[in-house]
């Protein structure tokens, strides 16, 4: 496939003085991802009269601003009949309870049978903001986690409600089942998560080329080899709190690519067995996108949503009870 040649060229306007490039480039029109944007200014393809800049770099008035670049020719997100567990819609957003499974939008391997494909199919059409693979997507779900997640339908919603994650507006509950007992029936984990050295698709805790990241986390109920929990993101950093939770020791039930489903996590091994039979009856990570509570775009009316706990989730804790007696 050909790579596209692009050519970005702008003079900064008086009122766009002090904007950081990144943030002028994005609402300059670029076309382009953020994470794109931001790598562009690394490899110093973005040109401010004439010479490379750092992200850091704020834009001043008269500065020209010139970026060469090559994209590839992006596959058209088709729309799909794929049924939605929709609990609320209006002219603005949409917020769906996704199962496990679901990709959230078409990525490298995954352009296909989308939730963005669905409601694409669903709305007819939706907000990018120069975003054509991920259209109407304000934050996201790791395939395998359910739960809440909001849609924009509009350029002004998509704008507003990623406006309101960035300041963290946007309050978001899980309800999680974690290995053993993170040892506070409350607590906070503050640790800083980058992306794996080793595998590029995994985040690990690391101080190298990493982001701040703060995990508050609340004990619902406590049994002999795991714990429930409610946990809340503060920041909202790639695979967080299952990131979190293993580093303090505590990985998530059944979570595949962060010790869930090793049996290093069981202290006693006359518990193996319990271990085993859990792990039977969830394929995935106990996690769940529980709550939903932020404003609305346009009406600024406070919403809140709640999403039921899926089939084996309910499925583990019913056991967990059962063998705590």
């Amino acid at each position: 496939m050909d790579l596209i040649e692009k050519k970005f060229e702008r003079t900064v306007a008086e009122k766009q003085r002090g904007k950081r490039i990144d943030h002028y480039l994005i609402g300059a029109g670029i076309g382009v991802s953020r994470s794109m944007t931001q790598k562009l200014i690394e490899q110093g393809k973005v040109l401010v009269n004439g010479h490379s800049v750092k992200r850091s770099y704020r834009v001043k008035t008269e500065d020209h601003i010139t970026v060469n670049f090559k994209l590839t020719p992006v596959p058209k997100v088709k729309a799909e009949n794929i049924p939605l567990d929709i609990i609320y819609e209006d002219d603005d957003i949409i917020v769906v309870n996704k199962a496990k499974g679901m990709v959230v939008h078409p990525a490298r391997g995954n352009f296909e049978h989308t939730m963005v494909s669905a409601l694409l199919y669903h709305c007819g059409n939706l907000p990018t903001l120069g975003d054509k693979i991920r259209p109407g997507v304000v934050h996201r779900l790791d395939k395998d986690t359910t739960g809440l997640i909001i849609f924009a339908k509009t350029d002004y919603s998509l704008s507003t409600l990623s406006r309101a994650i960035e300041k963290r507006l946007v309050q978001k509950r899980y309800d999680v089942i974690c290995w053993g007992f993170p040892g506070l029936n409350r607590g906070v984990i503050e640790a800083p998560i980058g992306r794996s050295g080793l595998d590029r698709k995994k985040m690990v805790v690391t101080p190298l080329s990493s982001k701040p990241a703060t995990t508050r986390f609340y004990v619902i109920e406590r049994f002999r080899i795991a714990t429930y929990l409610k946990v809340y993101l503060i920041t909202g950093r790639t695979h967080q709190i299952r990131v979190h939770f293993k580093h303090i020791g505590c990985p998530i039930v059944g979570d595949k690519d962060y010790g869930g489903r090793s049996p290093a996590v069981i202290k006693k091994s006359t518990d193996l067995e319990q271990f085993k039979k859990i792990l039977q009856l969830i394929d995935r990570q106990a996690l769940h996108a529980r709550e939903l509570v932020f404003n609305h775009p346009r009406t600024d009316k406070k919403l809140k949503f709640t999403a039921p706990l899926p089939e084996d989730f309910s499925r583990v804790l019913s056991f967990l009870r059962t063998q705590n007696l």
